[in-house]
């Protein structure tokens, strides 16, 4: 089959939004030899999205949209934005349908961004796929699913039994592209080292930076057997540049590395945050990891993200206490723990194996190209 469609994926504030629809996209077209696939970004007007999507090559627009919230003054940003945010995406996705001619659909990736997409795609009749990514759906996407024609969950957890269950979602740049001494070698690192990769996901983590900086004073001797990869944010990392110099330490501080895949690769060991998107990139790449979720979230989506990683004894959730000395607390005994056992951490490796494929990328695009009539080309 031959011609044109169009999809728009609606998503953004953060890259576990973002990540999982250019997973899709490039598995669309990468699976749709012979059609010209069309893909739209709609995200948020946060810097972090352009900069995401244009790095990856992305075609993108910003929606006006704000997160709903209970407390008048973000109830009143959330109404004030609503209506613009749905006609630009309802111009948009017309757009797109007219250059497809006709066969187009719109991808929920969840999040405040997604509602006013899907609001102008009921108006315009475009068909509707929701994927989601959380084990604990949020209020937006609960929403979406009633009006969506189609209902894929990436995790387990509390999605309802007709929503259709897919694995992880992972983008190629996420997968590692060699042995761990290639990725080491990629990340500035010693190929022969043993290695500890810590992030906080796109943005950074505040807590995880806090509690590395008291930990590193607390007891350094802990971390001096690291080389260490840390990906911590757009804030605070002179701070542990400094405090890793002090301590005697190899390691690479940055704000922000796009080529995830290389640092998944180059680890032997994780301290990470347990947004959808790391989870699904610790699956994939198999790397033990100390789990600490996102402490303010009411449903603590976060924690249940992590707990199949954690069931099969391939990762350890600690909670995020807030408190860097109380975290660093939390963390010692694991780290002392995994440092001194190798046997434990290839146990926890050979535990996220036997999960399977990381493949959901490919089942959703599997399932965008039947609802186009794509299929068979």
């Amino acid at each position: 089959m031959s011609g044109t469609i169009a999809c728009v994926f609606a998503g953004g504030g953060t890259g576990g939004h973002l990540y999982p629809g250019l997973a899709v996209a490039e598995r669309l077209r990468a699976t749709a030899p012979g059609i010209t696939v069309r893909t739209l970004f709609l995200c948020s007007d946060r810097p972090i999205d352009a900069a995401i999507l244009r790095a990856e090559g992305a075609t993108f627009a910003p929606l006006s949209a704000k997160p709903a919230g209970l407390k008048p003054r973000a109830l009143l940003r959330f109404l004030r934005a609503w209506p613009s945010a749905v006609r630009t995406a309802a111009d948009l996705i017309a757009r797109e349908r007219d250059a497809a001619g006709g066969r187009v659909i719109v991808v929920a990736m969840g999040g405040f961004v997604a509602a006013p997409a899907v609001r102008a795609a009921r108006t315009l009749r475009v068909p509707i796929v929701l994927v989601n990514l959380d084990a604990a759906p949020g209020k937006a996407n609960r929403l979406i699913a009633r009006s969506a024609d189609a209902c894929l969950t990436a995790a387990i957890g509390d999605a309802p039994h007709w929503w259709t269950r897919v694995p992880p979602i992972v983008r190629a740049t996420a997968l590692p592209p060699g042995p761990p001494q290639e990725c080491r070698r990629r990340l500035g690192l010693d190929p022969e080292r043993r290695t500890l990769v810590i992030s906080g996901g796109s943005q950074g983590a505040g807590t995880i930076n806090d509690a590395i900086l008291a930990l590193l004073v607390r007891r350094p001797a802990l971390l001096q057997g690291w080389q260490v990869f840390h990906q911590c944010g757009d804030k605070g990392d002179q701070a542990l540049r400094d405090a890793y110099a002090r301590a005697g330490m190899a390691a690479v501080v940055t704000p922000f590395h796009r080529a995830m895949g290389e640092v998944w690769g180059a680890a032997d060991l994780a301290i990470s945050r347990a947004g959808a998107g790391s989870v699904a990139e610790a699956w994939a790449s198999a790397t033990p990891c100390l789990f600490l979720p996102y402490p303010y979230h009411r449903d603590q989506h976060q924690k249940r993200n992590a707990e199949p990683l954690a069931r099969v004894g391939g990762a350890v959730i600690v909670d995020d206490q807030v408190d860097p000395a109380a975290n660093a607390a939390a963390l010692e005994p694991e780290l002392d723990r995994l440092s001194r056992d190798p046997e434990a951490l290839a146990a926890m490796r050979a535990s996220l194996r036997s999960l399977g494929p990381a493949d959901g990328a490919d089942r959703v695009a599997e399932a965008l190209l039947t609802r186009l009539g794509a299929t068979g080309a």
